[in-house]
């Protein structure tokens, strides 16, 4: 069953805009089913080409009697025109016309796939584009049968000039015929040119027009921002008004900002459960029409608005180890634009900065918390080992028993510039390693060294120390 316009519903929501000089629907829309944006980038003007005395030209100033289809236009006719930087969107092309001389249709075109019995929405918006005083544009819009009938019309008056360049919004609404047939777009200029009547054209749209239909979040006013891990199941509700018979209902999700829909699988009821989702920014709406008509039929709610928010970044460093009586910044990092606070704050050069100089007394392990300008939470852990001296083992047993089967130094910190080297008897070095990393496995070059003492040699650049001694490789 298709929508049936009821004269009732029509005068509610067929109220005129006085703001915008058009009557444009205060009930609810669907999506454009016919959206005439002129393309982007070099489109070329022959699919556009206006009836009677127009013609088309590539220059970005045409004189009258001409249009072009372009992106932006400057300083025209001596800058007599505005320069217009961008298309209605701000990412697509215009129709720039300069009238002809003689008043009369300037743009025209076929609609079909419309539904039968249905109210729509013209729109189209337009621009005064002459700065200085001269004959203003004056429009009407015409829909029409293929039999001159007229369906709808819209006379915009004289569109005057302004100090800035300001697209404005005009449009009507309309009832297709039963038998629904191709209908026919005609935009009449009814000034002359010669002095004036400049003007852009942008976005012209079709869209289902029909009762204001309505979504809310259970338990709240407005819309819904939280912490990712924060999130519990939420019912959005759906009151698709008592306008239909047998409302055939469709929530959408859509995660750019409304530049793409999805249908939610399985949700067609009037209340659908959000449950937690990764972060992210999620719009939620449902389109409505009556059960078994086609989706250029459907009008859409208003969007409910999730704003998941991520935890911040937060990394405390690598655990560090520290000889008594030193100190060793930490190496903290955060997200951008975030507060961060370490504890415990004792020992701590300044608690509220992300390399504060730590100081402890003995083994201490802070916390690095961080709060992001949403208020979302993160936390990580660093320990820092006081010890009093470097222990450095004087054997080993590489006879993969899991018992020191390698020789290694523990508690090093990479601030020190650890540098270990070891040498055989005959003076060879065997092994070598830099960073806190030291492990030999008693091999050299993938072969096991026999049995007997070794010489180290351990060099720390940040004390400008160097200590030797001996390890025995024990078989």
């Amino acid at each position: 069953m298709y929508i049936v316009t009821r004269v009732s519903l029509l005068f509610l929501i067929c109220l005129y805009s006085s703001q915008l000089g058009a009557q444009l629907c205060t009930g609810s829309l669907g999506d454009p089913v016919v959206n005439i944006t002129f393309g982007t980038g070099n489109s070329s003007g022959s699919n556009f080409v206006p009836p009677a005395a127009y013609t088309y030209t590539s220059s970005t100033c045409p004189n009258d009697g001409s249009y072009t289809i372009t992106g932006s236009t400057s300083a025209c006719f001596g800058g007599n025109w505005h320069s217009v930087g961008a298309d209605h969107t701000g990412n697509g092309n215009f129709m720039l016309v300069n009238a002809s001389y003689t008043p009369g249709d300037f743009f025209s075109s076929t609609v079909n796939n419309l539904c039968p019995n249905t109210t729509y929405e013209f729109a189209a918006w337009i621009m005064n584009v002459l700065k200085s005083n001269g004959i203003m544009p004056d429009l009407t819009f015409r829909i029409e049968k293929p039999d001159g009938t007229i369906l709808g019309q819209y006379a915009t008056g004289p569109i005057a000039g302004e100090t800035n360049p300001r697209w404005l919004q005009y449009g009507f609404f309309f009832t297709t015929p039963p038998d629904n047939p191709a209908i026919l777009l005609r935009i009449t200029n009814n000034a002359p040119g010669g002095n004036g009547n400049d003007l852009a054209l942008d976005d012209i749209t079709f869209r289902p027009c029909g009762p204001a239909v309505t979504a809310t979040i259970s338990g709240t006013t407005g819309n819904i921002s939280a912490c990712v891990y924060d999130q519990l199941p939420v019912a959005l509700d759906a009151d698709p008004s008592g306008y239909y018979l047998a409302p055939e209902i469709q929530w959408q999700l859509s995660t750019d900002s409304g530049s793409n829909w999805i249908n939610i699988s399985g949700a067609n009821q009037t209340t659908y459960t959000r449950t937690a989702t990764a972060a992210g920014h999620f719009w939620y709406r449902f389109n409505v029409a009556e059960t078994g008509s086609p989706a250029q039929c459907r009008i859409n709610s208003n969007i409910l608005q999730f704003d998941i928010w991520p935890k911040p970044l937060v990394n405390a460093g690598p655990d560090r180890v520290l000889l008594k009586g030193d100190s060793v910044v930490l190496s903290g990092i955060a997200s951008t634009g975030a507060s961060y606070q370490w504890s415990p704050s004792f020992s701590l050069s300044n608690p509220l900065v992300l390399q504060p100089k730590a100081a402890p007394l003995f083994l201490t392990t802070y916390q690095l918390e961080v709060i992001s300008a949403e208020g979302c939470i993160n936390e990580d852990q660093v320990t820092v080992n006081v010890i009093n001296d470097i222990y450095i083992p004087t054997a080993f047993t590489p006879n993969n028993d899991g018992l020191n089967d390698s020789w290694r130094i523990p508690f090093l910190d990479p601030d020190w510039q650890p540098v270990v080297k070891v040498f055989d008897r005959a003076g060879q070095l065997v092994y070598q390693a830099n960073g806190p990393g030291i492990s030999w496995d008693g091999r050299f070059r993938g072969v096991e060294m026999s049995a007997g003492v070794y010489t180290y040699l351990l060099s720390l650049a940040r004390f400008n120390r160097i200590r030797k001694g001996t390890i025995t490789l024990i078989r």
